[in-house]
């Protein structure tokens, strides 16, 4: 993590992930317990193995992190609901991987099959089964997520205040899922635009909630924050989704390489026709012969790897590059000033964290 992250910061994040893997597993192993499974069905066993697998492989767990932190900036107690409330958001992120890798049509994931794809292995010949079962999964990992929640060994008015959060942030992140393939089809998507379908498919899920879900847990009304809070994990998520378009254009290095190349191929984001903010400024800068490359190249699956390199260059040679990280550094700068403000409200030590959190990305860039 950041540099500024002390050795006890370090080692208490790597506690959250460890416990929460270890709870994780757990909880898939009395699954087939919580609810009636239908007999002799092959199928649905199947289906729990295959969203175990995703779930299990991981990830940085972020949310999980930012939740636990969260209840920090009130406490350093041990408080009922957190870790239902981890088991949940991580659900709900399986979820929305099940369902984005059937939009986007990918065979990986997490360095492995995505479940479509497991699917369409395993049933050659029989597309329409084979989707049909992956949208099952993806659908039954979102039901499974908020059951957790009403199970959690919480106080009732606890549990209803997080499963509100909970069953609103769905909504919205599958709102925001709607706005981006809406953003494909605008030859070049406003910023403000790429900004609102990046806030609501992916920060108000992995860091507004996580914000709110813990200081509903640690007692804190959530209420009169929702502003700053929103303020914060709308910069984050426009950094971090800057920095994975950059990355996808133009491929990682050093440290950074081997968790890219395991999800998706450089260059993914062309090959769909994805109008990212790598793609969006490209095609601002690109004229005349280079612009109608470009346009050529966008959602043609078998767009050659020398097209994607003369991309590349036409970025680089236009200054893509450098203005990506600027904006990349500058969100996550304005990010840890909005962290900052926050302490006259919570404890100094745990906003120091989500302080230091977003240069992070700016770090790891290449």
């Amino acid at each position: 993590m950041h540099a500024t992250v002390n050795a006890a910061t370090l080692e208490r994040v790597l506690g959250h992930r460890t416990r929460f893997d270890a709870r994780f597993g757990q909880y898939f192993d009395s699954l087939t317990g919580r609810f009636d499974l239908p007999v002799p069905s092959r199928y649905v066993p199947r289906c729990l193995d295959l969203l175990r697998d995703l779930s299990m492989r991981g990830g940085k767990r972020l949310r999980v992190v930012l939740l636990y932190e969260a209840a920090r900036l009130v406490t350093t107690e041990e408080v009922p609901g957190l870790a239902e409330a981890a088991l949940s958001i991580e659900l709900l992120q399986t979820h929305g991987l099940v369902h984005d890798d059937i939009i986007d049509d990918a065979p990986l994931r997490r360095g492995g099959p995505s479940t479509y794809y497991a699917y369409r292995r395993e049933f050659p010949g029989h597309g329409a089964t084979a989707l049909g079962l992956a949208v099952l999964a993806g659908d039954l990992a979102g039901f499974l997520s908020t059951q957790v929640l009403l199970e959690a060994e919480a106080p009732v008015a606890l549990r209803q205040a997080l499963l509100g959060v909970h069953t609103r942030t769905a909504a919205e992140t599958v709102a925001g899922q709607i706005a981006d393939l809406e953003r494909d089809a605008h030859a070049l998507p406003d910023e403000e635009f790429l900004h609102t379908v990046t806030d609501f498919k992916s920060a108000r899920y992995s860091i507004l909630a996580p914000l709110t879900m813990g200081l509903l847990a640690a007692g804190e009304d959530p209420a009169p924050h929702r502003a700053r809070l929103h303020r914060y994990a709308r910069l984050v998520g426009i950094s971090e989704q800057m920095r994975d378009d950059c990355l996808d254009l133009f491929g990682p290095s050093g440290d950074d390489a081997a968790p890219v190349v395991a999800d998706k191929s450089t260059g993914a984001d062309i090959r769909s026709g994805r109008r990212t903010y790598a793609v969006r400024a490209v095609l601002a800068a690109a004229t005349g012969a280079d612009a109608a490359l470009v346009e050529a190249a966008l959602g043609d699956p078998r767009c050659p790897d020398a097209t994607l390199e003369r991309i590349r260059e036409i970025a680089r040679a236009a200054g893509v590059d450098g203005r990506l990280k600027a904006e990349i550094r500058r969100h996550a700068e304005e990010a840890a000033a909005e962290a900052a403000s926050w302490e006259p409200y919570w404890r100094a030590e745990a906003v120091e964290f989500f302080r230091s959190l977003p240069m992070w990305n700016v770090d790891r860039m290449p």
